[in-house]
């Protein structure tokens, strides 16, 4: 089996990683959270050191928090105080359980042969009217940044064909510039999608 060199990158730097200054992507959130009922079932994906799913927990969201890395896992466990799922993309299974899902700057490491299908397994884990948001960085060809992490890169157009085919509707897209941990401009792509 190949290395992962993105999940490399944060099982080895996982201590680091959360320690990092970081801001909630609160605008996005906000929107994302605003389709959902009072107390609807998240699933976050790439969770990181479990920030955005301690300020969900707070909204009063039942919150399923996971990440490809064990020990990013384990950072995220010591912050929330429960237990976090161990759980890469393409192992994703379930079916119809949450209402929505969370994958900030995270399915960005999804290798591009493997999106289609993520995102379609990301499509069966929704209930109807199900919510997904997530963001991904764009501009140039794939390829490693100078830690070693794999982006995929899509432009909006690709990132709306991958959506459509998954399932899902009412595909809204921003395009912004910001920053990145790498420290290099960065144009993001946010998506905000789900199903009918």
């Amino acid at each position: 089996m190949t290395r992962d060199p993105s999940l490399a990158f944060y099982e080895e730097n996982a201590a680091l990683y959360a320690a990092r200054d970081r801001h909630l992507p609160e605008r996005q959130l906000n929107r994302f959270v605003e389709r959902l009922a009072a107390g609807a079932r998240i699933l976050e994906l790439g969770c990181g050191a479990g920030g955005d799913s301690a300020e969900l927990l707070q909204l009063g969201f039942d919150v399923t928090p996971s990440d490809g890395s064990a020990s990013m896992a384990s950072q995220a466990e010591r912050r929330l105080g429960r237990p976090v799922l161990v759980l890469p993309f393409q192992e994703l299974a379930y079916e119809a359980e949450f209402d929505g899902i969370w994958a900030n700057a995270c399915l960005l490491h999804v290798p591009r042969a493997d999106l289609a299908d993520v995102l379609a397994r990301i499509a069966k884990a929704l209930r109807p009217h199900g919510r997904l948001y997530a963001s991904f960085k764009t501009g140039g060809a794939e390829g490693t940044d100078r830690f070693g992490r794999y982006y995929n890169r899509p432009t909006r157009e690709e990132l709306a064909k991958l959506c459509e085919a998954a399932g899902f509707v009412g595909i809204e897209i921003e395009t912004l510039s910001g920053g990145a941990f790498d420290g290099e401009p960065t144009t993001w792509l946010y998506l905000h999608t789900g199903l009918a």
